[in-house]
């Protein structure tokens, strides 16, 4: 069972303006989640203390909700409280990652989620960027888009096709048409390749290293760049990746920029593959993250390097959630 929580104001107590407003906000909820009448098990619903014309719960049983429980409660009155709000929660039976909803002069109240925030989070290879955006993500009930999966996605089709990654020509053939797809379920993102999820093929050494080189082809970075752009124009989300800041998302809200010591990276993707039952060598994970800085610092094409506003952090010494703390600190100052 999933909670999913909304508010509203209206500008006067009329029973007409407070059908208009519940109608608005329980339409927008059902909307953004997908849900169907029979998703939705009980709705509760609370209001200051100067709405008097019109029950909440009245409302949304005349606009239509009528196969679940509903509630209505008065809110005790606090100084400095937001005047003439309704709020709502809706208990659902469904498998989603909920997203709330805030309207008219109740978005004050959520500025986090009211408004598209894009989040930034670039750096070298194993500093940490994926693990703390997937968390964070999750603590703000974002999207997390996994770019680096994306380039991944295209290094295996040319592997699967039989073309070199060093080859533009042929791989920019490639790309014209490739079928990929990213979903979202359960808060983690789900990579399709021609259909099929290849979440998990993505992430095999060879592939990571192929990806540095066919993300530096021209076609490759404006395909993938204009459907990164595309999603976090619609959606508030985090993106982590080498040029976040400075090239894909240049007008993204809150930016950072994660790295730590070269071998403090090799020994993370080491404990990484361990913990997953393969036989690595550490000094062989070194050498390929020496070498995958130098291919993304020296690119032709957006390469690695730290935005002029981003937020300079280095994990070296730090604990995976203090980072994840840090970064969550830094964006409630902002907002």
């Amino acid at each position: 069972m999933k909670a999913i929580r909304g508010a509203t104001t209206v500008s006067c107590d009329s029973a007409e303006e407070i059908k208009e407003k519940v109608q608005e906000l329980l339409s927008e909820i059902t909307r953004q989640n997908c849900l169907e009448e029979q998703d939705i098990i009980c709705i509760m619903f609370s209001n200051t203390l100067d709405l008097h014309a019109f029950y909440p719960a009245k409302a949304a049983r005349e606009c239509g909700f009528v196969n679940c429980a509903l509630f209505s409660s008065l809110e005790p009155e606090i100084d400095g409280a937001l005047k003439m709000c309704i709020r709502v929660m809706l208990l659902v039976e469904k498998d989603i990652l909920p997203k709330h909803i805030y309207l008219n002069e109740a978005k004050n109240l959520r500025k986090d989620i009211s408004k598209i925030l894009n989040i930034a989070i670039d750096g070298p290879a194993g500093s940490g960027k994926s693990t703390v955006a997937k968390a964070i993500a999750k603590k703000l009930n974002i999207l997390c888009l996994d770019t680096g999966a994306m380039y991944r996605a295209c290094a295996l089709k040319c592997v699967s096709c039989g073309v070199s990654v060093t080859d533009e020509g042929n791989v920019a053939k490639i790309i014209e048409d490739i079928n990929l797809n990213v979903q979202y379920k359960d808060g983690a993102q789900i990579t399709f390749l021609d259909e099929k999820d290849v979440s998990e093929d993505i992430r095999k050494p060879e592939i990571s290293m192929l990806a540095s080189t066919v993300s530096a082809i021209s076609c490759v970075r404006t395909k993938m760049v204009e459907l990164q752009r595309e999603i976090a124009n619609k959606n508030s989300c985090i993106l982590d990746g080498r040029d976040i800041g400075t090239n894909v998302l240049p007008n993204a809200t809150f930016k950072f920029y994660l790295t730590a010591s070269c071998e403090e990276r090799a020994k993370r993707r080491y404990n990484e593959y361990i913990q997953k039952g393969k036989n690595v060598d550490l000094d062989e994970i070194k050498r390929d993250i020496e070498k995958r800085d130098i291919q993304d610092m020296t690119r032709k094409i957006a390469p690695l390097k730290q935005a002029d506003d981003a937020i300079y952090i280095d994990t070296s010494d730090m604990e995976i959630n203090e980072v994840i703390d840090l970064i969550i600190k830094k964006i409630q100052e902002k907002i």
